[in-house]
C-alpha cells in the first residue's frame, strides 16, 4: 500500500527518513520552518542519489522515482492529509510537545503522529495529543538509508492496531523492526553505554591510553570503531548529552553515570572530526598515536567492556525491555556490532559473565558492577540465552 508521509524537520535525519519513505514509493512532505533548511535537504538528496548511480546501485529513472515522491513545504498544515507523520527535530519535550499539539489540529483522527526521538518519553511525548493512542515512537538509526534497524516503541497510551500498522510499515521499507518498552534509552541507547562509560572509566584510571583501548576492542573484539573513534566520530557533545540523559532518567543509577573526561572535552569544544579535535587530532599535520600491543592488557580491556555490555543486555531482557531476539538484531543492526550480545554471553558462558562481573565488583564495591539477576539465575540453572528457549520474568 502507498502510504502519504509527513517528516517533520529536514535534517540529516529527517531526509533520510523522507529518502527511505520515498524509496518504498510512499509519497512524502517534508516539512520544515525555514527555506533554507529545506533547500539544503533538496540538495543533499541530489547529491546522495547522483552518488548511488554513480556506485550503480540506481539508474537515473530511479533517482527521478524516488525524487518526484518528495515535496519540500515549510508549514505545519500542508501535512493534513498524512496517514503517518515523523517527528525528526530537535530533543527538546517541550518543543516536541508543541508541534505535535499543532499538528493534531490539521491532520485527520486516523493519522498516526510519531516521534524519532532517540531518548525522551514517547508517554510523555503522547500526553501533548487529544487522541495519544495514535503516538508511537519510531526511532532510526544514522544513516537512515543505510541502517537496517528501526526501534519502535509503543506508549502505555498506543494503540495495538497502530503499533501493528507501524510494524508493517516499517517492514514495507525493507526495515528490520525491534519492539521497545518506552524506557530510557530504548533498547541501543540504554545497551550501548558501557561501550563508552567502560571505556572511559579504564583510561580515566590509568590502565590504557585512547588508542590501546580502541585498538583492543576492534582486535579481540571484532568492532569495526573502537569507542573513542566512534565517540569523536558521533560527536562527544551528543553523546554525552544521551548518557546524563539516560542517567538521570534512571534516577542515577551508578551503571549509566557520565564521565569527566567527556564532560571536559564537550566543555572545551573538543567535540570531535567535526570540530577538529577530539580524543584524536583530526587536524592537517596530526599524528594517530600508536596503541600498546600488549596481549594481556588488550584481553583485560574487552573482557571488562564486553562483560558490562553483556550485563546490560541480560537486564534489558530481566525488565521485559524488548525479547532477547530483537535485543541482539538491535545491537548488529542499529550500531553495527559484530555479534549479539546475549548470543556474546552463550558463547562466553553465563558462568564466566557471572564470575568477572562478580570479581569487578569485589575489587571496586561500586553498584555500577553489579550483576543482572537473570545471568545469576541463568547460571544457577544452568540457561542459555539460545541454546534453550528462555523466557523472562521477574
Amino acid at each position: 500500500m502507498i502510504y502519504k508521509v509527513g517528516v517533520i524537520g529536514s535534517g540529516t535525519m529527517g531526509s533520510g527518513i523522507a529518502q527511505v519513505a520515498a524509496t518504498a514509493d510512499c509519497k512524502v512532505k517534508v516539512f520544515d520552518a525555514k527555506q533554507e533548511a529545506l533547500d539544503k535537504s533538496k540538495a543533499a538528496l541530489e547529491k546522495v542519489l547522483s552518488r548511488l548511480i554513480e556506485k550503480g546501485r540506481i539508474d537515473e529513472t530511479e533517482k527521478i522515482r524516488i525524487q518526484s515522491n518528495i515535496s519540500y513545504v515549510n508549514t505545519l498544515k500542508e501535512l493534513k492529509d498524512a496517514d503517518l507523520t515523523i517527528e525528526a527535530i530537535i530533543e527538546d519535550l517541550d518543543i516536541k510537545k508543541k508541534v505535535f499539539s499543532e499538528l493534531e489540529s490539521y491532520v485527520s483522527e486516523d493519522t498516526i503522529i510519531a516521534s524519532n526521538t532517540s531518548s525522551l518519553s514517547i508517554a510523555s511525548i503522547a500526553s501533548s495529543l487529544q487522541r495519544p493512542e495514535r503516538c508511537i515512537g519510531i526511532h532510526f538509526f544514522n544513516p537512515a538509508p543505510l541502517m537496517k534497524l528501526v526501534e519502535v516503541i509503543p506508549a502505555v497510551q498506543t494503540s495495538t492496531k497502530v503499533m501493528d500498522k507501524v510494524v508493517s510499515i516499517i517492514k514495507d521499507w525493507k526495515k528490520v523492526v525491534a519492539i521497545a518498552k518506552d524506557t530510557p534509552g530504548f533498547i541501543v541507547n540504554r545497551v550501548a553505554r558501557p561501550f563508552y562509560g567502560e571505556s572511559l572509566r579504564i583510561y580515566e584510571e590509568g590502565l590504557a591510553d585512547v588508542a590501546t583501548i580502541d585498538w583492543s576492542l576492534k582486535t579481540l573484539g571484532g568492532f569495526r570503531m573502537g569507542p573513542f573513534e566512534l565517540m569523536d566520530f558521533i560527536g562527544n557533545d551528543i553523546n554525552y548529552t544521551v548518557t546524563e540523559t539516560v542517567f538521570k532518567a534512571f534516577y542515577y543509577d551508578a551503571r549509566y553515570k557520565p564521565s569527566f573526561t567527556q564532560k571536559r572535552l564537550s566543555e572545551a569544544g573538543y567535540l570531535g572530526r567535526k570540530s577538529g579535535k577530539g580524543y584524536y587530532d583530526y587536524g592537517t599535520n596530526a599524528v594517530k598515536p600508536f596503541p600498546k600491543e600488549d596481549a594481556a592488557l588488550a584481553k583485560y580491556i574487552f573482557d571488562r567492556v564486553l562483560v558490562m555490555l553483556i550485563n546490560e543486555a541480560a537486564d534489558a531482557l530481566f525488565w521485559n525491555i524488548a525479547s532477547a531476539e530483537d535485543i541482539d538484531n538491535a545491537m548488529t543492526k542499529g550500531v553495527n556490532y559484530p555479534k549479539g550480545l546475549l548470543t556474546w554471553a552463550d558463547e562466553k558462558g553465563i558462568d564466566w559473565c557471572v564470575n568477572t562481573l562478580d570479581s569487578l565488583y569485589d575489587e571496586y564495591h561500586e553498584d555500577r558492577y553489579r550483576c543482572s539477576p537473570l545471568l545469576r539465575r541463568m547460571n544457577r540453572e544452568k540457561k542459555t540465552f539460545f541454546s534453550k528457549k528462555l523466557v523472562s520474568d521477574n
